[in-house]
């Protein structure tokens, strides 16, 4: 089974900070994700002075971003090793959720592991729209959030989210079930999308259908401060 380990480098967090999030994080993978998208992970907590165990996918809690607009991203190695770093005291500067953004970059991982992974949404027979599977972003919103021992972590779409044939009522199109449609953003979320019929390559769309310059696929800016 994969092990996502932990790694503490923030002055921001203590051990034992980190040992309940773990706690947390490893009841939502077990209980809520396994249950919409079948796959699960041991989740481990490391201080600054330990190392990453052998085939383990390394999350770095940092104090302040590396990469401009982003409270933590996922990327993987040359090898294809996925990894991911979370930048604590930005967060708190701007007013977010460190916990909501360590379980939108760990959920990811999950969902994504190489950040190659897409769903279509077919318009007619030569029209449409690729979707990143990304399973935080449309609904990255604290807001949309919800706690487990307290701790808040980060709603997730399911499966049918990515489904345009997916309507039917009682559908679940996220774990917390603010949205009520297939490819529907959330408030403070946003989507990377490819248009295959404009040929405008990766771009960000928000929830207000604004749209903004996208990414490569070889890596995902995560969730974003606002």
């Amino acid at each position: 089974m994969t092990t996502i380990a932990i790694k503490n480098m923030s002055t921001a967090v203590t051990s034992q900070q980190l040992a309940n999030v773990v706690i947390a994080l490893q009841t939502q993978v077990n209980r809520d994700w396994a249950r919409y998208w079948g796959s699960s992970a041991i989740i481990t907590g490391l201080n600054k002075n330990q190392n990453i165990p052998a085939g383990a996918w390394p999350l770095y809690l940092m104090d302040y971003t590396d990469s401009p607009g982003a409270l933590g991203y996922h990327t993987e190695t040359a090898n294809g090793v996925p990894w991911g770093r979370v930048f604590v005291k930005t967060a708190q500067q701007l007013g977010y959720s460190w916990t909501v953004t360590l379980s939108h970059e760990l959920l990811e991982m999950l969902g994504d592991p190489n950040i190659c992974l897409t769903a279509m949404n077919q318009t007619s027979d030569t029209q449409g729209t690729i979707y990143a599977l990304e399973v935080g972003d449309p609904c990255e919103a604290d807001a949309m959030g919800y706690r487990i021992n307290n701790i808040l972590l980060s709603d997730f779409v399911t499966p049918a989210w990515f489904d345009q044939y997916q309507t039917a009522a009682g559908t679940v199109y996220d774990f917390t079930r603010h949205l009520t449609a297939p490819f529907q953003i959330g408030a403070g979320g946003y989507m990377d999308v490819f248009n295959i019929t404009a040929g405008s390559g990766w771009q960000s769309v928000t929830h207000n259908n604004q749209v903004v310059p996208g990414e490569s696929r070889t890596s995902d800016r995560g969730r974003r401060g606002r």
